[in-house]
């Protein structure tokens, strides 16, 4: 295997193959390497090691309840302000509207709205399941549980028991950003820290709630920023093991940011490949074609992802920033780009179980 083509890879290279855990200076060495071609072959080395030659994704549906939010973070195209002529709120009809029997997740994420109770929430959840009592809910970024918790004057812990009995089987990554105190003060001052959004995980994880971890990519962050987010998610995986997958997440500037340039496809599948060099304790990597793009997101299976995410049917926070991607996939393109990428789809559950694996026609 002579792919790696960059000679400061090859140390990782050796790494790599005989099985020793990568340190935060091989994952400088390879964010700054211009060798794309090199990370991809070891990335999808290490991807069929752990997945073989599949491709996952999932039938499910991502719910936005309400933009209306009390933060104002500089990135976010998605929230709005009460009043304001973008601002909407669902009711809990409009929310069962939108589910359907045959989806096996529903993801839940949206606003910090300033007038719902945590009982709103908790209802949202119970609704979903009373109705559809077969599909699991990913619900609530980390963010919205130390909002909770604030609402309910109770701690995370008895709001994490809450949402697990109101119905709750996973939680999304969302809310991570980047581990860097520099870069949430500068966009999002308001917004839980590194720190906090760990703990968050921790007790989920202590709890038995499985979660997802994400990393915003594409903005004002460093690679020493991105490579200590990485490893810091690693750590938590070491301590708990409660992380389904690792979702890196390209930032859609729309037009409230000073960054005006979408990371390209090269950022992209890099931000992969490393994702799956680094993470070695993950099983999971997504290539959300939400934010990457169809043809990227087939292309990033070789580059280490293993999974296309879902069919999500309707996603309103990345849309909000212009994402390119289309609002709807359905389950056969999902299939098509899998297969045009060389590998065998396999559809999954929620929890990335793959009981539902079949000949797909």
């Amino acid at each position: 295997m002579d792919f790696v083509k960059d000679r400061d890879l090859l140390p990782v290279w050796n790494k790599i193959q005989k099985n020793i855990r990568l340190d935060r200076n091989d994952g400088l060495s390879l964010f700054r390497s211009r060798d794309l071609h090199g990370m991809g072959g070891m990335a999808n080395f290490v991807k069929e090691k752990k997945n073989g030659k599949i491709a996952t994704f999932v039938l499910n549906r991502q719910i936005n309840p309400t933009n209306i939010c009390v933060l104002s973070c500089r990135f976010c195209h998605f929230s709005a302000k009460p009043g304001t002529l973008k601002a909407y709120a669902y009711s809990f009809g409009e929310i069962l509207s939108k589910i359907s029997p045959e989806l096996k997740e529903v993801h839940i994420t949206g606003s910090l709205h300033p007038e719902w109770t945590f009982d709103v929430y908790l209802r949202i959840v119970r609704e979903i399941k009373n109705n559809f009592p077969t599909i699991q809910i990913k619900a609530f970024t980390a963010v919205e549980i130390d909002y909770f918790s604030k609402l309910a004057g109770k701690p995370v812990d008895y709001v994490l028991e809450k949402l697990m009995e109101a119905g709750v089987e996973s939680l999304p990554g969302g809310g991570a950003e980047v581990f860097s105190d520099r870069i949430r003060h500068a966009l999002f001052p308001l917004k839980i820290g590194a720190d906090r959004w760990l703990e968050i995980h921790r007790k989920a994880h202590q709890l038995g709630l499985r979660s997802n971890a994400t990393l915003l990519y594409g903005h004002i962050e460093t690679d020493e920023e991105k490579v200590d987010h990485m490893l810091k998610l690693r750590g938590l995986q070491d301590e708990t093991g409660g992380f389904l997958s690792f979702v890196p997440l390209a930032y859609q500037p729309g037009t409230l940011s000073d960054v005006t340039r979408r990371a390209s496809v090269f950022e992209d599948l890099k931000t992969i490949a490393i994702g799956r060099l680094l993470l070695d304790n993950f099983e999971h990597i997504k290539a959300y074609w939400v934010t990457l793009g169809e043809e990227t997101a087939s292309v990033a299976l070789h580059f280490g992802a293993d999974d296309l995410d879902g069919t999500v049917g309707e996603e309103k926070i990345m849309h909000a920033a212009s994402a390119t991607s289309p609002v709807q996939m359905a389950r056969d393109r999902l299939v098509q780009l899998i297969r045009e990428a060389g590998l065998e789809p396999v559809e999954r559950d929620g929890l990335f179980r793959q009981e539902l694996r079949e000949v797909l026609v």
